[in-house]
């Protein structure tokens, strides 16, 4: 009687394997935790006030706060002083050189940090002159430029600019002069790749009394821009874990094909839907980061984002189906047909994740300052999706967990013709159900993981846009659940192939009873030919 891997390996080569995937999945854990940076850093930067003095907008100068001559500048916190000079606000350039030198020396980017998230915080102060109105509009006239180390020191190259409007969310803790309000976080510009070694922001906070533009922001002091990149350091690591794993992924998958095309029969449901969950795992792990170290590719994120949503998606209907062709009633479920309701809700699911990465990533591959969160309305979109997407994430692994339970419940009655079995017989099957368990409890560890990891990235996304952050997920999470992924799909890969053993039983001639037995057994359903020996055993003694 054919089976797979997982039930005609011997007991030493299979304590053996899963003590080396253990092992691994260790190793992922303490790279995290030992070798690898936090995933994210940020510098603080506050913005050098330089003075424009025509006052209109130059579309070829820049204000650069650390070059002589390329930043007069002017202290805005002095009203008095202002007025003396005739200062006027559209003549004041906030301007910010990034990265912030460190102990006098000038720091540099690096393409390993791979993107670059900016967000704005305000200062501004209570005056009576010039009150601050609930929910009034901030107008920003930005600009972003780039040049790498070899470029002359003013010559700074355009990467994008934009008339930008953002919503005010302001308190004021006390009604005192200047007394400084306590504003919430805009989101500013999102850039898909650090390519260049240094970036210039210049913003001008026009006002304009006719149109009303600016006129009801209250006294600005000074803005603040926050600054997240990716840390060089674990994106080395993170890389390293995809070069390592991409091919032995590629390996295990290669094989375990070859495997079932030297069956007579076709693959079944299981076997095809495991075979392109190794494709979804090969996708993810291939190590496209190194293309970023030569190009420029600002479309990165967006790419990782559609990757990853990809491999979510075959991830949950695999577990679906897993556990559905293992439920083993007198259902026929070697039918993709059968589990078109809950494909549907994953289908479903995934296709809003990709259209929400469109309308946020997509657009900011041409204008880096939009974002979904700008508005009222796309705030409370945002927000909303983000917790419908959490929400959804604990309600389909609550379902996975009955059908788990139902899984159990079935082979737990199925035992009761174990009994009635020879001995030989008897203990095979037994140790077929034992490793079964074990499987299902480490497919319910792992998708308790992955609806934890799904969760936290979901509330990551939107924590820059509205407070300081105060989630943080450690490296050696991140690379622990990446890790868990592989080790997770390179072992279903190694243990689901069909085995090229035969479990022969041991009858003795005068025990008619059990050669009768044994007669009965082998017979398999047509609905499930070549699939598991327990998959069988439970779908005859129900058919009985």
């Amino acid at each position: 009687m054919a089976g797979v891997v997982l039930e005609t390996l011997s007991w030493k080569k299979l304590i053996f394997l899963g003590v080396a995937l253990l092992v691994l999945l260790v190793t992922f854990f303490l790279v995290g935790g030992l070798v690898a940076p936090n995933p994210t850093n940020f510098v603080h930067v506050i913005g050098t006030t330089c003075l424009n003095k025509g006052g209109n907008r130059n579309l070829t100068d820049w204000y650069i706060p650390r070059e002589k001559g390329a930043c007069s500048k002017v202290d805005i916190q002095d009203i008095e002083h202002i007025e003396h000079e005739k200062v006027r606000a559209n003549q004041v350039v906030f301007s910010f050189w990034l990265p912030h030198p460190r102990e006098g020396e000038q720091l540099d980017f690096s393409r390993w940090q791979q993107f670059l998230i900016g967000v704005l915080q305000l200062d501004i102060s209570y005056d009576e002159r010039v009150e601050l109105i609930d929910g009034s509009t901030l107008t920003l006239d930005t600009r972003i430029g780039y040049r790498d180390k070899e470029d002359d020191p003013l010559a700074w190259k355009l990467l994008a600019e934009s008339l930008e409007e953002r919503k005010l969310n302001c308190f004021l803790p006390k009604k005192e002069k200047d007394y400084q309000y306590d504003c919430e976080m805009l989101s500013f510009f999102e850039l898909g790749s650090l390519h260049h070694d240094y970036y210039l922001v210049n913003i001008r906070v026009p006002v304009d009394s006719y149109t009303g533009i600016n006129m009801d922001i209250g006294k600005l002091n000074d803005i603040h821009l926050v600054a997240i990149y990716q840390n060089g350091g674990f994106t080395k690591v993170w890389v390293s874990i995809k070069s390592v794993m991409f091919p032995l992924i590629i390996a295990v998958l290669v094989w375990f094909w070859r495997r079932i095309r030297m069956l007579a029969r076709p693959p079944n449901l299981l076997e095809r839907t495991l075979f392109a969950l190794g494709i979804a795992m090969s996708v993810l792990n291939c190590p496209l980061e190194y293309l970023t170290l030569a190009f420029n590719m600002p479309y990165m994120l967006l790419i990782t984002d559609i990757r990853q949503g990809y491999f979510y998606a075959m991830l949950l209907s695999f577990w679906i189906i897993f556990t559905g062709e293992h439920i083993m009633d007198k259902t026929e479920r070697n039918k993709l047909v059968l589990y078109w309701k809950h494909l549907l809700a994953v289908a479903i699911g995934c296709f809003c994740l990709l259209l929400f990465e469109l309308t946020e990533r997509g657009v900011q591959l041409t204008n880096p300052f939009f974002s979904i969160w700008v508005t009222s309305i796309g705030a409370k979109l945002a927000l909303s999706f983000i917790i419908i997407a959490g929400i959804a994430a604990a309600g389909y692994f609550f379902f996975l967990c009955y059908m788990i339970f139902l899984v159990f419940r079935n082979i737990s009655t199925k035992k009761q013709a174990l009994p009635a079995m020879s001995g030989s017989r008897r203990l095979y099957y037994m140790g077929l159900i034992y490793r079964f368990k074990f499987l299902m409890l480490l497919t319910l560890v792992c998708s308790a993981l992955t609806v934890v990891f799904f969760i936290l990235s979901q509330l990551g996304e939107g924590q820059w846009m509205g407070e300081p952050p105060s989630i943080r997920y450690t490296s050696a999470f991140f690379t622990g659940v990446y890790g868990m992924w592989n080790v997770y799909v390179f072992g279903l890969l190694s243990l689901y192939a069909p085995s090229h053993k035969q479990f022969e039983p041991q009858t003795t001639g005068s025990d008619e009873n059990s050669r009768e037995e044994e007669v009965q057994l082998t017979y398999l359903p047509s609905s499930s030919e070549g699939g598991s020996v327990l998959q069988n055993f439970v779908a005859k003694v129900a058919e009985d």
